[in-house]
């Protein structure tokens, strides 16, 4: 057992590795990080996901009791970490609310579909791309309007909603989602030589991504915020999947397959969104930054920790 979960997880791990090593030797300069990442978010992966979403059954992927059990728990572990922030850590609203958000946004996409397909198989990702289908619209309508209500400067709801839409419609990711539904609820088939070319740049999309997560990760350092990250990395790789677990096997009585899958998805360690998030309202920034690399770490074993225990 222990040397099939080494198989299942070392590749997707040893690749983001690779990347940390290449830049630390100076083989790969930070623009040239920075263009790996611009190219896998901005192209490959929406290639992946429309492609994806357009070949999805819908009435078989699209299950509430799914989209509950994962989006239920992520809800809770985000205001976890709020109160964690405020109570021991003494943050301000806005500070706890973007803390927190690495305990709501896992890395479902980068991190959640390699490990999930080398686990399961290629045929047990329609759970994945559902849920990512609507995961980064929920993870940011929920932190965006959050934060607004909580934070000491807020603005108007209207310029919140609006923040929502624009972050929504000029994402590179939600456009591929977008128009995959479009071809998927259409019947559109497409023309073979279009269809080859997006099938061409949807296989770069993870180890180009995990390659240039490894580049992105040695611009981090845990620095001063080491229990505050401890605290966020907890809820995002234990807290969060222990939820989904206890949701769909205890209250929405998911089917196996299913429920491993969400489950695996949920304890992916938050992403460079984490980052962004912070970014976008200057707080909490160098917490969120630790998070992304303890929990990216970390995740090497409490991922394996997660396959080993949905086997029994």
């Amino acid at each position: 057992m222990i040397f099939q979960l080494v198989d299942i997880v070392a590749p997707v791990f040893l690749l983001i590795a690779v990347g940390v090593g290449a830049v630390k030797i100076g083989w790969m300069s930070d623009g040239a990080v920075d263009g790996l990442m611009s190219f896998a978010l901005k192209l490959a992966a929406p290639s992946l996901l429309f492609l994806s979403v357009a070949r999805l059954d819908l009435r078989q992927a699209f299950q509430w009791p799914l989209m509950l059990s994962f989006f239920l728990a992520a809800t809770i572990s985000f205001f976890v970490g709020i109160i964690l922030a405020r109570v021991l850590f003494k943050r301000r609203p806005g500070e706890a609310v973007a803390m927190a958000f690495g305990a709501l946004f896992s890395n479902a996409l980068l991190l959640g579909l390699p490990i999930s397909e080398r686990a399961y198989g290629v045929e047990s990702l329609s759970t994945n791309i559902a849920l990512l289908s609507v995961h980064a619209p929920f993870c940011y309508l929920l932190g965006i309007s959050t934060m607004e209500v909580t934070r000491r400067d807020k603005q108007s709801l209207a310029y919140a909603l609006r923040k929502i839409a624009v972050t929504m419609f000029r994402n590179p990711l939600m456009i591929g989602i977008g128009l995959g539904f479009v071809v998927n609820l259409g019947g559109i088939a497409l023309p073979t030589p279009a269809l080859s070319t997006i099938e061409m740049l949807a296989r770069t999309t993870l180890p180009v991504a995990l390659f240039a997560i490894g580049g992105v990760l040695t611009r981090y350092s845990l620095g001063a915020s080491i229990g505050q990250a401890s605290m966020v990395t907890s809820l995002s790789l234990l807290l969060h999947p222990a939820l989904v677990y206890l949701l769909a096997t205890r209250v929405f009585f998911l089917a196996p397959e299913v429920m491993r899958n969400a489950v695996l998805m949920a304890a992916m360690a938050p992403g460079v969104n984490a980052f962004v998030f912070a970014s976008m309202y200057g707080r909490a920034k160098g917490v969120a930054a630790s998070t992304i690399l303890l929990a990216t770490s970390a995740s090497v074993f409490t991922a394996a920790g997660w396959i080993w225990f949905l086997a029994l």
